[in-house]
């Protein structure tokens, strides 16, 4: 049976790479993507990158790597590096001609020199002999053919490498293979995956945990399944009949290390359910939705209640985001009932005044 060529992260140093790449505790199929090295790029970062000299692509696939590039950007669902190429830049990447990679390798790259710049890519060119056969990159093709690999796909790997994602652990029988584009070995058309032009669900899930979301609205990846806080305050826990009060909730990630960089960041536009009982009652039934404040994970409702309420808020997982639910802590509000205006000048009820 013919081997799948392996696309390993070798660049100067060999050992040091693949030491970052397989130390630390094992990772689960169907988690984020394990992290390569232990230094992340800035966050929003933007890295430039140039044509190695004398090792320019051709046309066809130079317009796959900064296709690659682009991708990155458009599907990282986070605040990681963005690439683009420039004039002149310390990083660099080539076609053809001696590359670090392994024998076995189409592509491979050095992240060595982040947060400043990185150390290289590389792309074997069309038509390298390998044992399993020839190289064909489909880009290079007026049709592309059956067992030719998508240079995009492929430029969109090595720059998730890049910007720290480790090879994905699938299960054994890859059922699982569309999760990550970072993957130990390419696929070759027409094999489910061949041409993704987009992270997978755990290449973001491991990018949002090291470069946070870019905005408190961002849905958390499906790869992920993190805790949640949900407070509640009230305006006021002592109202006159007739006034209103406003509820306030905050919806958080949970503070935990396993939530690395995502670890108490706000939450904002998810529905959280305001719910309320009577006191000494058992079941709760739900009274309405709170709406969105300014400040990001805050959310408020203003209600006038007509009696006292215990009042809680609930957040429900939703099946679209890798969050658990949350329900918060119980706040009382009770409601005054006032005697007429000449009795209640008469007593001075202090609620009343």
């Amino acid at each position: 049976m013919i081997a799948l060529p392996r696309r390993f992260v070798i660049g100067g140093a060999v050992a040091a790479l693949v030491a970052s790449l397989f130390s630390g505790s094992p990772t689960l199929a169907h988690g984020p993507d394990p992290l390569i090295g232990t230094t992340p790029w800035g966050f929003d970062q933007v890295v430039g990158y140039q044509w190695m000299t004398g090792a320019t692509p051709p046309s066809w696939m130079a317009t796959a790597i900064d296709a690659g590039a682009h991708d990155i950007g458009s599907s990282k669902n986070s605040r990681a590096a963005t690439f683009t190429r420039v004039s002149t830049s310390d990083s660099q990447i080539a076609y053809g001609g001696a590359v670090p990679c392994s024998s076995y390798g189409i592509a491979c790259m050095n992240r060595t020199g982040v947060p400043d710049s990185f150390n290289g890519m590389w792309f074997r060119p069309y038509g390298w002999a390998f044992d399993w056969g020839t190289l064909r990159w489909c880009q290079g093709q007026t049709t592309p053919t059956t067992g030719c690999y998508d240079a995009e796909n492929v430029a969109l790997d090595e720059f998730g490498h890049i910007e720290m994602l480790g090879h994905h652990v699938n299960l054994d029988d890859e059922s699982d293979f569309q999760d990550a584009v970072v993957q130990f070995a390419a696929r070759s058309k027409p094999k489910a995956g061949w041409d993704e032009h987009v992270l997978g669900r755990c290449d973001v899930a491991r990018l949002q945990l090291e470069y946070a979301l870019e905005s408190s609205g961002d849905k958390v990846s499906t790869c992920l399944s993190l805790a949640t806080s949900l407070s509640v305050i009230a305006s006021s826990t002592t109202i006159d009949a007739g006034s209103s009060v406003r509820i306030t909730g905050t919806l958080k990630v949970a503070v935990a290390s396993a939530a690395r960089s995502l670890s108490g960041d706000p939450l904002s536009g998810r529905t959280i359910t305001l719910q309320r009982r009577l006191p000494g009652a058992t079941s709760w039934s739900t009274f309405g939705t709170l709406a969105g404040n300014s400040t990001a994970g805050s959310y408020g409702l203003t209600l006038t209640p007509s009696t006292t309420y215990d009042y809680r808020l609930v957040f429900t997982a939703p099946s679209g985001e890798g969050l658990l639910g949350a329900t918060s802590s119980t706040v009382r509000v009770a409601v005054i009932s006032c005697p007429t205006a000449p009795t209640r000048d008469l007593i001075r009820q202090a609620p009343c005044l």
